[in-house]
């Protein structure tokens, strides 16, 4: 189906074109359930961090050391991700996610469960996102065509964001009627769904090892001259790492702006997460629409902007409503924002060096966001959540109007 006849489809038929492929649907559906645990043991990690410790601190310190792996090992395991085929990594990482997910449900369900139990396991999740995250961005395009490539990043980004909104509620009622070990547990079981998607996954052409002609520091270094050579692909990605250390600061700020400004308990703190995501599924699907027009500049822009106006406006913000509302867009910019992003980035990058590239983009998408964490937490620990929402997003406001127009010079020049 050519480009021209799928505008004239209609618009549930342009949303959905990427789940024509099967690889693409048993992927997509395997994520459709996992993510909903995978948010169910965000929120729980954190509210256990705060029940364990009460500190704000301690609690930026568990999602620095969530996301330090991907600092310190993203470049390396992009290259794994372009030697290797990339279903078995994936299986792998998949699969070590559970175990990590059940012993924490198991320590918290026996009440053994201590601070730096959480921290370790934390550590270790993020050492699995670390070869996780490369691998499965740059395993998308094996599942569908390039012209259906956007569509399916938001369409990927409405499941991970659908996730936000069911996630976080589901978790606030069972931690209030269970117990939060139960969220670690349910995140556990759901991984077995992922797990048979892959499985069940037909390639005609599984990705072989590449010949070891150069050793791994070389390909590393292949890669970030690549990106540094390609203007649109690296200021894209100084963008998108900008935003990831200022703005992508919820799981830190969130339940803290809910105990000490809304003085809501767990339930109302997934309230707050789900409203993020409620409007994260929004632009999610709104993207998916508009895909069929290609990546847009303005578009990365003007989402970039408006979530950094969100978080200036959430440290003004002192009632539930005006909370949620906010909260809610600064969501729907975040996913138009980095599902624009990861399109803009995957359409000018060549095939041979994917899993290089988005090894990198991994590396400022989430690997950052430990120093956005500890910035976060230890401003909220001095002056409070509302302080961390507006040095966010102050700063990101100066960094775009530099980057922007940048941007814009060079989104011209699309790579074939």
């Amino acid at each position: 189906m050519s480009r021209g006849e799928r505008k004239k489809d209609p618009g549930i038929k342009i949303m959905l074109s990427s789940l024509r492929h099967r690889n693409f649907r048993l992927f997509w559906m395997g994520q459709c359930v996992s993510l909903v645990g995978t948010w169910m043991q965000n929120m729980a990690q954190s509210w256990l961090v705060l029940e364990l410790t009460g500190s704000p601190f301690l609690l930026g310190l568990v999602g620095a050391l969530q996301f330090i792996p991907l600092l310190l090992f993203a470049l390396f395991t992009g290259a794994v991700a372009d030697r290797l085929p990339r279903r078995p990594l994936l299986l792998f990482t998949q699969g070590m996610s559970m175990l990590i997910a059940l012993a924490l449900g198991l320590l918290t369900l026996f009440h053994v469960v201590q601070y730096w139990h959480v921290a370790v396991l934390a550590f270790l999740l993020g050492t699995m996102n670390s070869l996780d995250m490369p691998a499965r961005q740059a395993f998308v395009i094996e599942l569908v065509d390039r012209e259906d490539l956007m569509n399916a990043i938001a369409l990927n980004s409405s499941v991970f964001n659908g996730a936000r909104i069911i996630g976080p509620a589901v978790a606030g009622l069972v931690i209030n009627t269970v117990g939060i070990a139960a969220c670690f547990l349910a995140n556990a079981a759901s991984f077995l769904f992922v797990l048979a998607g892959l499985l069940l996954i037909r390639l005609n052409e599984e990705k072989v090892a590449r010949e070891e002609q150069k050793n791994l520091w070389e390909e590393v270094r292949e890669g970030l001259v690549y990106i540094r050579s390609s203007p649109v692909v690296f200021i894209v990605l100084a963008m998108v790492g900008a935003m990831s250390t200022l703005t992508f600061n919820f799981n830190v700020l969130v339940p803290v702006f809910a105990r000490d400004v809304l003085h809501w308990e767990a339930q109302g703190f997934g309230f707050l997460m789900s409203a993020t995501g409620l409007g994260a599924f929004a632009g999610a699907l709104t993207l998916a629409y508009l895909s069929n027009r290609g990546p847009r500049a303005r578009l990365l822009l003007a989402a970039a902007a408006g979530l950094s106006v969100c978080e200036l406006l959430l440290a003004l913000v002192r009632y539930h409503y005006p909370a949620l509302v906010l909260l809610c867009f600064a969501g729907f910019t975040v996913s138009i924002f980095s599902a624009s992003a990861n399109t803009t980035i995957q359409i000018n990058v060549s095939d041979h060096l994917r899993g290089r590239v988005m090894s990198v983009y991994s590396l400022v998408f989430i690997g950052l966001a430990p120093v956005g964490n500890f910035l976060s937490g230890t401003v909220a620990s001095f002056w409070g959540a509302p302080a961390g929402f507006a040095l966010g997003g102050g700063l990101a406001l100066l960094i775009l109007l530099f980057l922007g127009r940048r941007l814009l010079r060079h989104q011209h020049a699309p790579a074939s």
